[in-house]
């Protein structure tokens, strides 16, 4: 690891600065007292005086190495996002879903697509039959996404989009409803996953082989840096790697690996780091180890910083940022009792914020059992304003910061991510790494361990192998209507029967649309040929999922495509 500037050693030279910088902010109009109405400080740290070893690698918050957080004001300047993950059945019932959700306090909107859609599959495929809009919005067209944003002002709200295999062109069908709203595209905010490394090591969602992915990838990075500078087009994802079974030291190091393997593939399209590096975001967990997770988010913060700027030479404070968005942990969610879960989520929310979270989704109690309900989803709303609100928590930055536990924790899941950074390093980086099972085999590992000690007895899980209910009633749980799945059908059928197929295919032929499809067939054979003859009748997501324009025409190429359905 680099060493730090001796001037960050200084406790009373660090607390000028971020007074200096704090007083240049804007502050959040607000009684920052407690309920006995004693004045909270902004910030705590060391008495004038204090000698403080190693206090270089706390500092303050706003300033490298960020481990209290990336800006002088915390959450006195704006508190964090409120960004409730939705989706379920038709674009219909998730839009009233989304409006519900702004009308009652959420800041954001954040898609969850149904497993066809995550597939790049048509509602009406035979591999779609019984997925569709079950575990999200089943979108097959910019029509869909019209009427999923339909009286949503898409310029006006952030917008996160969990997707990485077919991202680009659900991406593209995005700028095409934000467009027929009349928004100006190049003040669109938001993130797309894109992630395709954590899709290989944890979830499974890939199309294709590492490298035309990669090649999109980069596209999508260029394409954004030049047009829409506010979106992020890639959110590096430690969430489904810790879904998945992995361990908090995991997760951290498998996540910022993947991270420097796309600053690599940055660099390596001739991108200015200064330019992309504050396009790219991360997605974490927020389990129920509550100071371990709060260490992970301070440790992940600090490490980026340090690479950044040592190792790929950014110079700009703005590219060593860590933003990040967190997720309440799923797989700590039980069916049995579920009503606990509301105070897992409670405990593992305030986690994050403690931890420093720029967006948070709070899990809804019933969704080890389903989709959320309504209800459910309103109180995982109101969990997250009762801990803005009500808590004071966001009275002062980083609380925690110089507990000897936390300061511990952090340092400790440091050096272990080194560790796993020097492992990956031996194996030939990320994508070698994937290849030779590395990930996979480390996250099984450690769910068995876990699920094991479960079984045991050895690690308590209430009303699971402990504190049992016997007469546990069940509650009520969202039902997805079977019907649905052939109105949607129906409904992609229609698309494809009234569109002009012949100006979808001069769009697709005038942007080199058989790139990605000859790549792959350039790389194994009759690959492209058998793609093209198990989709004869491809509708209009499958369509563009096989056919990808080439680099920057790839977005012109589909979103003209898109618009030349007439609908």
């Amino acid at each position: 690891m680099a060493e730090y500037d001796p001037q960050q050693a200084d406790p009373r030279a660090g607390r000028d600065r971020w007074q200096a910088a704090y007083d240049r902010a804007q502050v959040r109009d607000a009684d920052f007292t407690t309920l006995s109405g004693d004045p909270v400080d902004p910030v705590y740290g060391p008495a004038e005086g204090d000698a403080v070893p190693g206090f270089e690698r706390i500092g303050w918050p706003g300033e490298y190495p960020f481990t209290r957080g990336l800006h002088p004001t915390g959450y006195r300047g704006r508190t964090w996002t409120i960004r409730q993950f939705a989706g379920f059945g038709n674009a219909q019932q998730t839009n009233q879903r989304y409006k519900m959700i702004l009308a009652r306090g959420g800041g954001g909107l954040s898609v969850a697509f149904d497993m066809p859609t995550l597939m790049g599959r048509d509602s009406d495929d035979p591999h779609s039959i019984g997925e569709v809009g079950h575990c999200g919005v089943a979108i097959d067209s910019a029509a869909d996404m019209d009427v999923l944003f339909g009286g949503i002002g898409l310029e006006g709200v952030t917008t996160s989009m969990t997707i990485s295999g077919p991202a680009v062109p659900v991406f593209c069908m995005y700028l095409v409803a934000a467009e027929r709203q009349g928004a100006d595209l190049g003040k669109l905010n938001g993130t797309l996953q894109t992630d395709i490394f954590k899709e290989y090591i944890a979830q499974k969602e890939w199309l294709f082989e590492p490298e035309p992915h990669l090649r999109l990838i980069g596209d999508l990075m260029e394409y954004c840096a030049a047009n829409i500078p506010a979106y992020k087009p890639l959110s590096v994802s430690g969430y489904h790697i810790r879904e998945a079974g992995s361990t908090a030291a995991q997760e951290l190091a498998f996540t910022l690996a993947d991270g420097f393997a796309y600053v690599e593939l940055g660099l390596s399209r001739g991108l200015d780091i200064e330019t992309f590096a504050p396009g790219l975001s991360f997605f974490f967990d927020a389990h129920i180890d509550f100071f371990e997770e709060i260490a992970k988010f301070r440790a992940a913060r600090r490490i980026w910083a340090r690479e950044l700027r040592d190792r790929y030479g950014a110079k700009s404070p703005r590219s060593w940022l860590m933003r990040f968005h967190t997720q309440t942990a799923g797989v700590s969610l039980t069916a049995q009792q579920p009503e606990v879960n509301i105070v897992r989520t409670a405990l593992e929310a305030l986690a994050a914020v403690l931890g420093g979270t720029q967006s948070l989704h709070t899990n809804s109690f019933d969704e080890a059992l389903a989709l959320p309900t309504e209800h459910a989803v309103k109180l995982a709303l109101r969990t997250q304003q009762v801990i803005a609100h009500e808590t004071g928590v966001a009275s002062t930055i980083d609380p925690l910061g110089g507990s000897y536990f936390v300061e511990d924790l952090t340092n400790t899941l440091e050096a272990e991510a080194y560790d796993y950074f020097e492992r990956i390093r031996k194996l030939g980086g990320v994508i070698p790494a994937i290849k030779e099972n590395f990930f996979q085999r480390e996250i099984a590992e450690a769910s068995f361990r876990f699920q094991s000690e479960v079984e045991r007895g050895e690690r308590v899980i209430v009303g699971v192998n402990r504190y049992q209910d016997a007469d546990e009633k069940p509650i009520e749980i969202l039902h997805i209507d079977a019907a649905l799945e052939q109105k949607q059908i129906e409904r992609v059928r229609a698309l494809r029967g009234r569109r002009d197929s012949d100006a979808v295919e001069r769009a697709l032929a005038d942007r080199d649309a058989g790139y990605l499809a000859r790549w792959i067939g350039e790389a194994a054979g009759n690959r492209r040929q058998l793609i093209e003859e198990a989709y004869p009748d491809a509708g209009a997501l499958q369509r563009l999922t096989v056919h990808v324009p080439d680099r920057l025409g790839v977005f012109a190429g589909i979103t003209q495509a898109l618009a030349a359905e007439r609908i």
